[in-house]
């Protein structure tokens, strides 16, 4: 079987489903995270980090599925959606607290971890 190498054509679209899906998870995950909050009763230093670990595995994953739909130069197409991931977190925060409410160290190093784990998610796929 050949390998095809050419990017799909309807880049935008492809970017914007899996956006959306990297988006649909998150939501998923922070309800469980929220259940589990409310069961177990869970420190605020376990609850950020796994905030964190979300924002990772979402990560890696919209980076493998734009990997997995572009076909080559996959890392680049992985750590622009963990970007436009951070993107989009951020917009929606400077919405919601009409600013930033967390420091720039916070807010680089959740662009670091968004940004590199797309990157990872689509060197693997």
């Amino acid at each position: 079987m050949e390998r095809d190498n050419k990017p799909k054509r309807n880049l935008p679209a492809a970017l914007g489903k899996v956006l959306l899906a990297m988006y649909i998870i998150t939501g998923i995950l922070l309800v469980i995270l929220a259940a589990l909050l409310y069961k177990l009763e869970l420190s605020e230093a376990v609850v950020n980090i796994s905030i964190i670990v979300i924002y990772v595995l979402v990560g890696f994953l919209g980076g493998f599925l734009i990997g997995k739909i572009q076909g080559s130069k996959k890392y680049m197409w992985g750590a622009l959606m963990g970007l436009g991931y951070f993107a989009v977190l951020l917009i929606v925060s400077l919405v919601i607290h009409k600013g930033l409410d967390a420091g720039i160290q916070h807010m680089l190093t959740t662009l670091v971890l968004c940004t590199a784990s797309g990157a990872i998610g689509g060197m693997i796929s």
